[in-house]
């Protein structure tokens, strides 16, 4: 990640990702990474969330500001619809990670990306969640990403912009492999 040119501008800042790969190189106990999220249950479906702080670069780290999220149900689950449900929150932040990532590879490859639009749906059976089938998946059983991407550049090449992104995408890996995840009460 050396040959950007300042003619491009997708809003990536490739020398300082180059800069952080190098050092990080050097010092991998830097790369260990906590990312959090606190939730708290509101009533009914609706819980808050909000995202202040994690652990990088071996300290502590702050967000410029809080972000906070609404999650619920939609009405047709006897639910008040006050926020995304957690599913529709998993597919933004998989769309996002992979549009973030064929900006970065845009920027570093030299392409001017114009526009970038990706449009993604997630296939679900709920008789799962609701307990009618104990065969029946709780989760998606298949996720559905397109991009629309108009971009100085040929098709091979937006293509491969988008098939890197996937390589390097957190959290496409962690949609498509499995997590540890552990689960304790106080």
């Amino acid at each position: 990640m050396s040959e950007s040119q300042s003619t491009v501008n997708n809003g990536v800042n490739v020398e300082a990702l180059v800069a952080a790969r190098e050092a990080l190189t050097d010092a991998p106990e830097g790369a260990k990474f906590k990312w959090r999220a606190a939730c708290e249950w509101k009533d009914g479906t609706h819980s808050h969330s909000i995202v202040e702080g994690f652990f990088g670069l071996g300290e502590e780290q702050k967000h410029k500001r809080t972000f906070t999220f609404d999650a619920d149900h939609p009405e047709v689950f006897a639910s008040d619809d006050l926020g995304a449900t957690p599913v529709e929150y998993v597919l933004v932040g998989l769309a996002s990670c992979l549009t973030a990532g064929v900006a970065a590879v845009a920027q570093y490859r030299n392409i001017q990306l114009n526009s970038v639009r990706a449009t993604i749906e997630g296939d679900m059976d709920i008789q799962g969640i609701l307990g009618i089938d104990s065969d029946v998946r709780n989760g998606f059983g298949g996720i559905t990403i397109t991009y629309d991407i108009d971009a100085d550049a040929n098709r091979a090449d937006i293509e491969a912009l988008v098939a890197q992104s996937q390589k390097r995408s957190a959290v496409y890996d962690i949609v498509t492999n499995p997590t540890n995840v552990t689960v304790t009460v106080k």
